[in-house]
């Protein structure tokens, strides 16, 4: 007697036969390599029908035919348009001719434009990303930039800035309105940017990037190194004022990495 494939309950196996079945998804299966239920086989066999009908479709096609046929057809497309053309220009519809011909020159160069504006984009996009990443490194390595800070740095400048005639430009986070720096009335410059960013931020850049390392935000400090009025062993309260009062953004720098 031949062995059933499938039970589903292990009271319905005959005690002798039980050893050789398991459980699986709540069924009781011939444990036997190379087994398949009956209805996976009547799936493939299925499959293999149809596929089959397929394939006799394309019996005896040439390859090379077809496309002989393509170009052939294309041809005699080309030749009903020039027909056409020249029964519109006998009936003095020249000015049809004109306008459908245009029509047609107008379509390809729109797809050829379209193709042509998308990588404009894309390259104007990824040399934008280069200046603004470049120029922002510059920036931030004078006020002791982490060299692990780079990707951090250059992702949040780029949700700020813009190139505008080739220079970075702060805009609000609506992407339109220009973000004004320290005085109120001019744009903000990227190195306020990154004198903010060392208050705001300062994990990104060294522990003693307020002592010692070269400002750029305008004022008594741009142009010299300074010790930090507010560190502990250079506390000095006549400096700290002064600094607040030339130079607001290096104050709250060097306060924050104090």
């Amino acid at each position: 007697m031949a062995l059933k494939y499938k039970f589903a309950t292990k009271q319905e196996i005959p005690a002798e036969h039980q050893s050789l079945y398991v459980e699986r998804d709540g069924a009781w299966l011939l444990d036997a390599d190379g087994v398949v239920s009956q209805t996976k086989l009547d799936e493939f066999r299925q499959n293999n029908i149809t596929l089959t009908n397929q394939l006799k479709r394309f019996d005896g096609i040439d390859p090379d035919d077809v496309r002989s046929l393509r170009t052939a057809t294309m041809k005699m497309q080309e030749e009903k348009l020039k027909l056409e053309e020249a029964a519109q220009i006998k009936a003095g519809e020249v000015d049809k001719v004109i306008e459908a011909r245009l029509k047609a020159a107008r379509a390809e160069w729109d797809k050829t434009h379209g193709v042509v504006v998308a990588e404009r984009d894309a390259l104007t996009g990824r040399l934008t990303a280069i200046q603004i990443d470049q120029a922002v490194v510059t920036e931030a390595t004078k006020r002791g930039l982490r060299p692990t800070a780079i990707t951090d740095i250059t992702s949040r400048a780029r949700q700020t800035f813009k190139l505008v005639n080739g220079v970075p430009q702060s805009f609000e986070a609506d992407g339109q309105t220009a973000r004004m720096g320290k005085d109120g009335v001019s744009p903000m410059t990227l190195a306020e940017w990154v004198d903010a960013l060392v208050s705001d931020a300062p994990h990104l850049f060294e522990a003693n990037a307020g002592s010692g390392a070269a400002g750029s935000g305008g004022g008594a400090a741009s142009n010299r190194s300074v010790k930090n009025p507010f560190r502990k062993e250079s506390f000095n309260l006549t400096e700290q004022m002064k600094l607040q009062k030339t130079d607001p953004a290096t104050a709250a720098r060097l306060k924050a990495a104090a």
